[in-house]
């Protein structure tokens, strides 16, 4: 838990707090998680999943890896499945990660921000430092990084970045 709340710049360095809700969600996240995996009690992380999902409408369940360092400003409505999650990872509320079948995971290069309504779905492979906008959805497609992505009647677009996200988002000095 230290990394992801010394590194988010919109926590306080290096202080956790359970009474910030979105700083709550991701301890919660990584204690079901862990639970799950170091003592392979299937109840507990249970447990902890669904008061995550009752407390911050958040649904990663405990088997999903996310990276080590990730950032949830919003949590509500999050909808993770299985993917393969890098670094520095951005999930706004309403964001959804998801599969059309279940062999083909989204991919997801380092500095992903997913902002609130948008989702990436199936077979993807999300370049480093791509911006998915506010309300669109990247299905069954690849994205060439370092880009923001609009949706124009079923055509992706991308536009270079207005500035550099991750230095937004993250003390990246402290990285």
């Amino acid at each position: 838990m230290r990394k992801p709340v010394k590194l988010c710049r919109m926590w306080p360095d290096n202080k956790f707090s359970p009474l910030h809700s979105n700083q709550y969600a991701v301890f919660l996240y990584f204690m079901a998680n862990s639970t799950w995996k170091e003592l392979k009690d299937i109840e507990v992380a249970s447990k902890l999943y669904y008061l995550n999902k009752a407390l911050n409408g958040l649904e990663i369940f405990y088997e999903i890896d996310l990276p080590e360092i990730f950032c949830i400003p919003h949590s509500p409505g999050i909808v993770l499945s299985r993917a393969h999650y890098a670094n520095y990872l951005v999930l706004y509320q309403n964001s959804t990660v998801g599969r059309v079948h279940p062999e083909e995971l989204p991919h997801f290069a380092e500095g992903v921000v997913l902002y609130p309504n948008s989702a990436v779905i199936g077979k993807c492979k999300i370049g480093a430092k791509t911006i998915v906008a506010q309300g669109q959805s990247v299905i069954d497609a690849d994205t060439p990084g370092n880009c923001v992505v609009f949706n124009n009647s079923g055509k992706l677009i991308f536009k270079e970045p207005k500035f550099d996200m991750m230095n937004y988002f993250f003390r990246m000095d402290q990285a």
